[in-house]
């Protein structure tokens, strides 16, 4: 179906557009376009780096509680 688009189907397209818009409202919407299409390719860039802040390294909290040894000595406590 795309495949026989012609220039004048071109043409024509943007004369329907123009008559839309209006040729006064096309340099900002064809800024605002051009804005969105800045923020996409940033966006889909991040999205294709990893954060190195994202791998977590296990800590001393993460792991299980210290216990005594089995063959420790409870202390005592006196009063």
């Amino acid at each position: 179906m795309l495949q026989n688009l012609t220039g004048w189907h071109a043409l024509l397209i943007l004369a329907v557009v123009v008559l839309i818009f209006g040729a006064a409202k096309l340099p900002a919407l064809a800024r605002s376009v051009g804005q969105s299409m800045r923020i996409l390719k940033q966006e889909s860039e991040a999205d294709r780096t990893p954060e190195p802040e994202t791998t977590a390294v296990p800590t001393v909290t993460d792991a299980a509680p210290r216990t005594a040894p089995v063959d420790a000595v409870p202390q005592r406590h006196v009063a």
